[in-house]
C-alpha cells in the first residue's frame, strides 16, 4: 500500500512541474514535518526552539527549510543563494503555542511580518534571532518584555542577520553596561 501512495505522490509532483506559473499566485506554505531538514545546519528543524522558516523556489517548487527566522532572512541576502524565490514564510509567533513549539502550520509571509530584533531571546541555532509576528501589536508586546525593537522585513539590518553570531547579551554595546540585573523568565 505504501508503494502505491509513493507512486501517486511522485506522479503528482511531476505533474505539478508541467504547468507554467509565470503569473501564478504565491504558493501556500508547507506544514513542517520531521523530514524538514535545515539548509545550513543539516538538522531536523523541529528539534530547535524559536521561529523557523521556509523558502519555496519558483521553478521547482522545492521547499528549503531553516532552523531560525534569521537563517531564512539570511538566505535572501546571501549572493551565492538562488534568486528565483516564489515565497518566503516564517513562523507566525503571533499564533505560536510557545517559543519551544512555534507550530507546524502557522506561517506568515516573511515580507509582511513585523520582526523584533536585538531582543534577549535566542533563536534555534543559539544565535540572535529576528522574531516574526503577523500582528504588529504582538511584536511590540514581545519587545517590551524581551527587549529589542520592531522592524519590517526590508528594514532588518544586513549586519544583524549576516554579522556576528554572538547573542546581544554578550555584545560590548554601550547599553550593555547595566545588564547585570537581567532575569530570564
Amino acid at each position: 500500500m505504501n508503494l502505491t501512495f509513493a507512486t501517486v505522490a511522485l506522479a503528482a509532483i511531476f505533474l505539478a512541474g508541467c504547468s507554467p506559473k509565470e503569473n501564478a499566485i504565491m504558493p501556500a506554505p508547507t506544514a513542517m514535518t520531521a523530514e524538514a531538514m535545515g539548509r545550513y545546519c543539516g538538522m531536523n528543524v523541529m528539534e530547535h526552539d524559536g521561529p523557523k522558516g521556509q523558502v519555496i523556489m519558483q521553478q521547482t517548487e522545492e521547499v528549503i527549510w531553516f532552523s531560525s527566522a534569521r537563517d531564512t532572512v539570511a538566505f535572501t541576502m546571501l549572493p551565492e543563494e538562488p534568486r528565483d524565490i516564489a515565497a518566503i514564510y516564517v513562523s507566525d509567533m503571533s499564533k505560536a503555542p510557545s517559543w519551544e513549539k512555534p507550530g507546524a502550520e502557522n506561517w506568515v509571509d516573511a515580507r509582511k511580518a513585523h520582526y523584533v530584533i536585538e531582543s534577549s531571546r535566542v533563536g534555534g541555532m543559539g544565535t540572535a534571532e529576528a522574531v516574526p509576528f503577523s500582528v504588529e501589536q504582538d511584536a511590540i508586546a514581545f519587545a517590551a518584555k524581551n527587549g529589542g525593537r520592531v522592524v519590517g522585513f526590508k528594514d532588518i539590518p544586513e549586519n544583524y542577520i549576516l554579522g556576528s553570531q554572538v547573542p546581544p547579551s554578550d555584545a560590548q554595546a554601550p547599553e550593555a553596561h547595566g545588564a547585570g540585573g537581567h532575569h530570564h523568565g
